[in-house]
């Protein structure tokens, strides 16, 4: 695995919530080596949203604004709801 991915890996299962690391860095196992370059562009992006952010658009509490809704933050968005079993 290339660094790039090493690090986003790191980051996905280190952001400070419990419950998103599980569904973040989830992803980042099972999809990250798969990305393209603008997947990975896309996927650094989303982890710069603050946690709360990102956990209430993935447990549709609230809707992300029209910039994060990308094919990469509707493939997390999937994977989130098959762990959550929605």
């Amino acid at each position: 695995m290339d660094e790039r991915r090493k690090r986003l890996k790191f980051r996905a299962w280190r952001r400070g919530l419990k419950e998103l690391d599980l569904v973040v860095g989830g992803f980042a196992d099972a999809n990250l080596e798969h990305l393209d370059e603008e997947g990975l562009d896309a996927f650094e992006d989303l982890l710069t949203v603050p946690d709360n952010d990102l956990y209430d658009w993935l447990c549709d509490r609230r809707t992300p604004p029209e910039r994060y809704r990308t094919k990469l933050y509707e493939q997390v968005y999937d994977f989130s709801r098959r762990a959550r079993g929605v």
